[in-house]
């Protein structure tokens, strides 16, 4: 198949090593994304294989089975790079990868050692999943507009309310859930994390039926009087607000090449479409109206992908890149979502039909786009960066 876009070249050989490894582990369970597409059996049988080669215990430490700490030798350029090769193959790969990776390490960085060693060993071996609880229906971006409260209880707490948009829910054994302590009085001190697992008394849910990410399953959560021990705490009292904010960089960040991973994919089948058939007595790639866009839309994929590691380079060398990773997730989801249209065009009837995964690729990616935080919500926070929050309040 020609290539779009050539394989990454980074500023240290290892980077290379490192995503051809993945490329090529991730290449054969490209055949079955479409099929997966269409069903809603959750890929279990790919986590085990993903955590075998330690594709879900990335930034968790050895000791809990995991490939090591951010810090050491793995950077968030790597991670960057293992989630953009496993959405290149299969969308649901990174997808799934991308949540094991973010909840591994924090789990084990933030609750007390011995529930750690309980939960993060399952995550890293591809066992279970545990969900991220943040959106309400009346709170997302705005995560101190929550309404989860958490009321002292003997022993710990008692959560009760609703989470809503919570990806992995149906299949998730349990669920870091933010909720606001009652009695605080500090703007964001109420706002704590909490372990809970989703098969206990008091939990129900409401699965949601979506055009995309069917395998992954999306719901909402309903806690009435869900108890939750001191020691499923994460981070201590009132630190959730801290936690979920250092994170949103690093995740829109990894967005950003989830994002760009898909298209890639969907501009190389577009161009081993358009060299093969002919019209007119010459390949349909001869004509500049559909050469042109298959040149533009690299050219954009490869400076959003560049923006992005960029960003994750910053995070990599102990600086801010909040202003980065927000201009990542506005540009790339955007190029990535443009991308996809143009190759479905240029595929004529076959693009519009599901004999092809453009389609669920379009659906997919559209879903990123909404995810920590809309393209509004980022220019927002561009905008604060380069004018100052008083000025674009």
């Amino acid at each position: 198949m020609p290539a779009s876009l050539p394989p990454p070249v980074f500023f240290a050989p290892d980077y290379d090593e490192f995503a051809r490894w993945v490329r090529d582990f991730a290449a054969p369970f490209a055949d079955g994304y479409l099929a997966r597409a269409h069903g809603e059996e959750f890929p279990w049988d790919l986590a085990g294989k993903m955590a075998a080669q330690g594709l879900l215990g990335l930034g968790v430490s050895e000791k809990l089975g995991g490939q090591g700490r951010i810090g050491d030798e793995l950077t968030k350029v790597h991670l960057g790079i293992a989630h953009e090769e496993l959405a290149y193959a299969d969308f649901y790969l990174s997808q799934l990868a991308y949540t094991d990776n973010l909840t591994g390490p924090l789990l084990e960085r933030f609750l007390a050692p011995e529930v750690a060693e309980q939960w993060v060993p399952g995550i890293v071996e591809g066992k279970h999943v545990v969900a991220l609880g943040l959106t309400e229906p009346g709170s997302g971006s705005d995560a101190m507009a929550m309404r989860m409260r958490a009321e002292r209880a003997d022993g710990g707490w008692t959560l009760s309310g609703e989470k809503t948009s919570i990806t992995f829910a149906p299949h998730a054994k349990a669920m870091i859930t933010f909720a606001k302590v009652r009695g605080e009085t500090k703007e964001t001190s109420g706002v704590t994390a909490f372990l809970v697992p989703l098969d206990g008394p008091g939990v129900s849910m409401q699965k949601f039926h979506d055009p995309g990410w069917k395998p992954l399953g999306r719901a909402g959560v309903f806690l009435d009087d869900v108890f939750v021990p001191d020691e499923y705490v994460l981070g201590g009292v009132g630190n959730g607000f801290r936690l979920v904010m250092a994170e949103f960089d690093y995740t829109r960040s990894v967005i950003g090449l989830m994002s760009t991973g898909v298209a890639r994919k969907a501009l190389d089948l577009t161009i081993e479409h358009v060299t093969s058939r002919h019209a007119f007595g010459r390949p349909v790639a001869a004509n500049q109206g559909v050469s042109f866009p298959i040149a533009e839309h690299a050219t954009q994929l490869e400076a959003a992908r560049w923006l992005t590691y960029r960003a994750l380079s910053l995070a990599d060398a102990g600086r801010p890149f909040t202003k980065e990773a927000a201009m990542t997730k506005l540009m790339a989801t955007d190029v990535s979502l443009q991308t996809i249209r143009d190759c479905i065009v240029l595929h004529g009837h076959l693009g519009y039909s599901e004999e092809l995964p453009l389609q669920a690729m379009l659906r997919d990616v559209s879903g990123l786009e909404i995810g920590e935080g809309t393209p509004q919500i980022q220019k927002v926070v561009i905008g604060r960066a380069l004018l100052g929050r008083e000025v674009s309040r």
